[in-house]
């Protein structure tokens, strides 16, 4: 886990220092594509592992728990920050 933090830190640096250069700043589509890829990836992996298929109804109810608390979390958290921190009429 350190290590992928490390590297996760390592590119944040790297990308600061290096951030006009112009190379970079086309990475974004690259990026979407790479993220898709693994997606992909992922959905195979899962779809080939005959534990998960044949258990698929008892993880997909506790999937869509977690997926909803965490939206809702997300969406409470982030009103929070909106009412406490950006007040209207430049508040604070």
């Amino acid at each position: 886990m350190f290590t992928v933090i490390g590297f996760m830190l390592t590119g944040i640096t790297v990308g600061y220092l290096f951030r006009n250069i112009a190379f970079l700043q086309k990475t974004e589509k690259t990026i979407s594509i790479t993220i898709f890829l693994l997606l992909f990836l992922l959905g195979i992996s899962v779809g080939s592992n005959e534990l998960i298929i044949n258990n698929l109804a008892a993880f997909g109810w506790q999937a869509a728990i977690l997926a909803f608390s965490a939206t809702c979390g997300s969406i409470l958290a982030s009103w929070m920050v909106l009412k406490f921190f950006f007040k209207k009429g430049g508040e604070q």
